[in-house]
């Protein structure tokens, strides 16, 4: 990333694809930037950035990344907190004030939304940080619908719902999935919850093909 690409970064005025802070231990608000960079709520189709060094009300503030900050944050993308595992990369540049340093998590849009972290799916609206709301994750369901970029996710129109083992979905898989306090507050159909984790396609009402088998156990060695 070039000098001028990065001061362009740190000047954004845009809350939905940049975030910046000065802190290097608040694990958990990285992966919700992560997440919801992820899902791309907006739907511009523009990578997210989250800026690690930088301090808007302390222009002054420098960090000096090492690699042990390097390889914290490249640990996001695949320590299984923030699932279907995002698509990342990590970079530390040269502040372009001088005297420090900048790490730059770039968050691309993922092509199966929605992600999630710890079973939530967190999303930006502008300067808005949120769980998506019921409405908010079809919107996303749908967006990843429209897309099927590998054979096992295309939708199976020779299938049907009865094909799933609905009560091992609801028994095993979904606690591991989704955190209880969403399942104890959900009001969808069991559409709906299949497709949110990607056992169903509401658009072509079918199982994806890697799905549709006779009796199919969802399980997460078949994601």
């Amino acid at each position: 990333m070039a000098p001028q690409e990065l001061q362009t970064l740190i000047a954004s005025t845009e809350p939905d694809r940049v975030e910046k802070t000065r802190s290097t231990g608040d694990v958990g608000k990285f992966r919700e930037a992560i997440c919801s960079f992820s899902n791309d709520m907006a739907g511009n189709g523009l990578p997210g950035y989250l800026l690690i060094g930088v301090d808007e009300k302390d222009p002054a503030f420098r960090l000096q990344a090492t690699d042990d900050l390097l390889q914290q944050f490249a640990s996001y993308r695949s320590d299984g907190q923030v699932m279907p595992l995002p698509v990342t990369s990590v970079a530390a540049h040269p502040h372009p004030a001088g005297g420090g340093d900048v790490i730059v998590v770039e968050v691309r849009p993922h092509d199966l939304p929605p992600v999630r972290y710890r079973g939530r799916v967190c999303i930006r609206v502008g300067p808005r940080k949120d769980y998506a709301t019921e409405a908010e994750e079809r919107v996303l369901i749908e967006r990843r619908s429209s897309r099927f970029p590998t054979f096992d996710a295309t939708p199976c129109p020779e299938g049907s719902l009865d094909r799933l083992d609905q009560e091992t979905f609801r028994q095993s898989y979904r606690p591991h999935a989704v955190a209880a306090e969403i399942i104890a507050d959900n009001h969808r159909s069991i559409e709906e919850q299949l497709a949110a984790l990607r056992f169903y396609n509401l658009k072509r009402a079918c199982p994806p093909t890697a799905r549709d088998r006779p009796r199919a156990t969802p399980t997460a060695s078949g994601c």
